[in-house]
């Protein structure tokens, strides 16, 4: 069987989220069944994959970028932009243990009344989807 580009399966896909449900390794018999989540960089449309290795091989450099592709600043600073908004944000800087609230503190702002039980689980990282997803409206309603 021959090997299938992997624009190939980007293109038969036409950008709807797919799975991976078998993997062969590579000059050996073995195959390994499964549900598999494609990496964030993979649900890219190819162009955008080229895009983004040219930008690690160009070490980060918009000038060689601009070179390369022939195209101004504002426009590799564009589709970075574009491009940075379809992946999932990585924490670059985690906050240290210093700038994390004691669970205690948390507690002791809850029992107060200074706080939400679903404020409490965010602070520590474990909130319910149901109060991510309401996050933002809560937040919203705070300011007002």
């Amino acid at each position: 069987m021959a090997t299938q580009d992997w624009q190939a399966l980007s293109g038969l896909t036409g950008g709807a989220p797919f799975e991976i449900e078998r993997i062969r390794l590579t000059g050996q018999d073995v195959a390994i069944e499964g549900r598999f989540e494609v990496p964030p960089l993979a649900t890219l449309p190819a162009d955008d994959q080229v895009f983004v290795a040219a930008f690690v091989r160009c070490h980060g450099s918009i000038k060689q970028m601009e070179q390369f592709f022939g195209v101004s600043y504002p426009t590799i600073k564009n589709r970075l932009n574009r491009i940075g908004a379809l992946l999932p944000f990585a924490e670059i800087d985690p906050p240290t243990e210093a700038d994390r609230p004691s669970t205690s503190g948390l507690i002791a702002r809850l029992e107060r009344g200074e706080m939400s039980v679903n404020d409490v689980l965010r602070q520590l990282g474990r909130a319910p989807d149901g109060a991510r997803a309401s996050q933002a409206s809560e937040e919203r309603e705070r300011k007002r």
